[in-house]
């Protein structure tokens, strides 16, 4: 087995060539051996014809001599047997070998018949016809001579073919290396991302298809740096939010091993430790939600029901968040039915309804509506909060991400639920939008689309 492709196609390149000329050689002969064949053979017969009426017209001794100055001579060549099988031959055969006369072919002969012997490959036509003389019936053989021309422009051919496959067969070997050298250069890229090097430069300038391909690679290349980078990101806000509740759970912990602690300050203790590890716990849920939601391998529950009342009961599940900061809602909830599943549309929007009451300042009015055209339903959340800067408007939507982040402490949180809420409407086949200004507040703008389920 073959494995280098510059192997491959000089072969591949050597064997079309060489079974091309060969199997066009074959069909060309076969196709055309019949009229070659009857093209020569009728010259032949006619130049015999004249020779054997010379012969019956001349004595043997002057008709020797006739045909030995006759110019024909320089097409064909004569061998004359007697009965014993001695010949004498007129003509010259340029360094020809002769065609071989058989005694079979002899005996026809002699006996009053005429022979045609079809050619090979590799052999001339050959005419046997009986020469009647005044000494008795002899044997005549007349074949063809190639020309001195001819031959030359046969060996020209030969060395023209010979020295066509050499020259391009030089070619190949060099165009090949130009086909090669630009997969041997994804080869040794492909390396040195699998170990993790993606700084990797193919500067392959070629069109067609391995233009195209070293496009591809390098838009992959780029991808997977992009991954890479998120995955470390990934790491470090795993590894700094799972730090940092441990180290208060631990530091707490060891401040209970204390005697002289004050029950007030016992209790305080242990209401930190509860409440970090109850972070950790949401943190974990929500990591394995998201996992859950990526991995495609959550099932929608896709049944009917009212989305604007499903809203209405999140709003009324979350009444002590608002309501002790004396935050109100203005709704304009337009009645709509849609087809999905009521659980996950329900987190996102408590997601999106909690974000809003965190970052809203005390006494003020949340905006709640839902529009529908054609195809979609359009569900509007706006708040007048501290706002998200252009800058991370693009990223609020990763794991971990905190817009916040001169106030993740006072906020609170883990970045988690933006990154479950667009996976949520993602698999809905919607779209989650924001717009939002420093200072002016956000609104998130949800689209989802309306399918109505057939009975």
């Amino acid at each position: 087995m073959i494995k280098s492709l510059y192997t491959r196609v000089v072969l591949t390149f050597l064997v079309s060539v060489i079974g091309g000329t060969l199997i066009s050689l074959f069909v060309t002969t076969w196709v055309f051996q019949d009229k070659l064949n009857e093209n020569l053979r009728i010259p032949l017969l006619r130049f015999g014809q004249d020779i054997a009426r010379i012969y019956e017209t001349l004595p043997s001794r002057e008709a020797d001599v006739l045909i030995s100055g006759m110019k024909q001579l320089d097409s064909y060549h004569i061998r004359i047997y007697d009965e014993n099988g001695q010949y004498q031959s007129y003509g010259v055969l340029n360094g020809e070998s002769p065609v071989t006369v058989t005694r079979e072919q002899l005996k026809k002969v002699l006996a009053g018949e005429a022979v045609q012997v079809k050619p090979s490959i590799g052999s001339s036509n050959l005419l046997g016809l009986p020469l009647k003389t005044e000494m008795g019936t002899k044997a005549m053989f007349v074949e063809p001579i190639v020309p001195p021309t001819l031959s030359s422009t046969r060996n020209l051919l030969f060395n023209f073919l010979a020295y066509s496959l050499i020259t391009g067969s030089v070619l190949i070997l060099v165009a090949s290396m130009f086909l090669v050298r630009p997969i041997k250069r994804l080869t040794k890229a492909t390396r040195r991302i699998a170990t993790g090097d993606f700084n990797v430069e193919l500067n392959i300038k070629q069109m067609g298809e391995l233009g195209t391909l070293a496009n591809s690679f390098e838009e992959m290349m780029h991808d997977l740096q992009h991954l890479e980078q998120m995955r470390r990101e990934f790491v470090t806000n795993v590894s700094h939010e799972v730090q940092s509740p441990l180290t208060s759970i631990s530091g707490y912990a060891i401040a209970l091993k204390k005697v002289a602690l004050t029950e007030d300050e016992r209790n305080r203790y242990l209401d930190i430790i509860i409440a970090e590890a109850e972070r950790m716990s949401k943190m974990s849920d929500s990591l394995l939600k998201l996992s859950l939601l990526e991995s495609q391998s959550q099932q929608l529950r896709l049944i009917t029901f009212s989305l604007d009342e499903q809203i209405r009961r999140v709003i009324v599940a979350i009444q002590p968040q608002w309501s002790a900061r004396n935050i109100s809602f203005e709704l304009d909830l337009k009645s709509v039915i849609v087809w999905a599943d009521h659980d996950l549309l329900s987190q996102v929007w408590t997601n999106l309804l909690g974000n809003s009451i965190k970052f809203s300042k005390d006494d003020s009015v949340i905006n709640v509506s839902i529009k529908q055209d054609l195809d979609n339903v359009i569900v509007r959340i706006s708040d007048t909060g501290i706002g998200i800067s252009p800058e991370d408007q693009e990223r609020i939507f990763e794991r971990f991400f905190k817009a916040d982040r001169s106030h993740s402490r006072k906020y609170g949180g883990s970045g988690m639920g933006l990154a479950i809420v667009k996976q949520i409407v993602s698999l809905h086949k919607g779209d989650i939008r924001v717009e939002s200004e420093p200072g002016q507040g956000t609104t998130f703008i949800v689209t989802l689309p309306i399918i109505v389920p057939t009975e």
